[in-house]
């Protein structure tokens, strides 16, 4: 039987590296481990830590493709973080103009979540442990 330890990484390809870098990392106080760009491709390739369990690559590459971003396109729904207080996390993003929905209670575990977006549009969830 295949054993998977953990999720090792998310990557996320974005159309404008300066402002992404600065969301995951001002906005949501992401640590870089390590920036390094690709003169062959063109391309930044930023590592991420979040609270040094898994790792984020934000990649920027010359006019990617859209993609349908909404939760429920077809492909990754969203990208989510536990948060231990989802209003005090509104509040911080919020800060920076970043808009949120409205909070919602999950109907199976009672827990409080929103969703905000990234330049992008990727779909983000905050979720209360």
């Amino acid at each position: 039987m295949l054993k998977l330890n953990r999720v090792h990484h998310i990557a996320i390809i974005c159309t404008d590296y300066e402002r992404s870098k600065q969301f995951y990392t001002d906005v949501l106080g992401l640590t870089i481990v390590r920036e390094v760009y690709r003169e062959e491709r063109r391309s930044y390739k930023l590592d991420l830590e979040v609270s040094g369990l898994y790792q984020i690559e934000l990649f920027s590459f010359p006019d990617p493709p859209a993609r349908p971003s909404r939760p429920e396109a077809a492909g990754l729904r969203h990208l989510a973080f536990e948060v231990d207080d989802v209003e005090a996390a509104i509040a911080h993003v919020n800060g920076f103009d970043v808009a949120t929905e409205p909070i919602r209670i999950d109907e199976f575990t009672g827990k409080r979540f929103t969703f905000l977006a990234d330049p992008d549009g990727l779909p983000i969830e905050f979720y209360e442990r």
